[in-house]
């Protein structure tokens, strides 16, 4: 299927060429590295890897997400979404698009699975475990984790209307797609120490910020249900 892949990036300039570089190109048609407002090179390393800029001004994970979506070409099939900041594993992609292409899933998202020594805080931890927990016993998603890494069939992610621009992109494509009953799966993939200090599990206020995000759209979400 035709396949592209949308990197949401915030003063990544470190690890932003490494992660386009490492994408297969042979399954991969489109790269596009979205530029969150960045202060350092990370545009000009990004494009120099191969990856078609886009840049976002407005701040905020969903906000990078959604103009990535935007610019994508016609024909793309499945979108995939990584992080540039090194801690996804690019040559992992196949095993996320695979259920898609062979017809038994709509959206994927890779399980961390396998984690290095530091890659992911207590806090971390905790609130996936949360978070995962109140999709399964709310809405029935067999899900684990929140994992950044995953693809999507786009007609399907369309279909969802997502609206968030901030840490809870992820969780919300979860609850949506849980909503509108489409198929589910986990992959396991590998989780890496991320290239640099995390602009939201590296502090305080931003770890605080995530996490009352992802509890507030859950419990949103769940005052919405029939």
């Amino acid at each position: 299927m035709q396949t592209d892949v949308v990197i949401p990036a915030l003063d990544e300039e470190a690890s932003v060429g490494e992660v386009v570089s490492a994408l297969d190109r042979r399954l991969v048609r489109d790269v596009i590295v979205v530029d969150n407002g960045s202060r350092d090179a990370t545009a000009l390393r990004a494009a120099a890897a191969g990856a078609r800029v886009v840049v976002e001004p407005r701040r905020g994970y969903g906000q990078a997400c959604l103009a990535g979506l935007a610019a994508l070409r016609p024909g793309c099939e499945v979108v995939v979404f990584l992080d540039a900041d090194g801690s996804d594993a690019p040559g992992e992609l196949s095993s996320l698009v695979e259920p898609i292409a062979d017809g038994h899933a709509d959206l994927v998202v890779g399980s961390r699975r396998v984690v290095e020594l530091g890659a992911l805080t207590p806090q971390q931890r905790v609130g996936n475990a949360i978070a995962a927990l109140w999709l399964r016993r709310r809405y029935g998603l067999a899900a684990t984790d929140l994992g950044p890494f995953r693809a999507i069939r786009l007609r399907a992610l369309l279909a969802l209307g997502m609206t968030d621009r901030t840490y809870g992109w992820t969780v919300e494509m979860q609850i949506r797609a849980a909503r509108a009953g489409l198929r589910y799966q986990e992959r396991p993939v590998t989780y890496r120490r991320r290239v640099g200090r995390s602009k939201i599990s590296g502090t305080l206020r931003g770890t605080l910020g995530a996490s009352a995000r992802i509890l507030s759209l859950l419990a949103r979400h769940d005052l919405l249900r029939p």
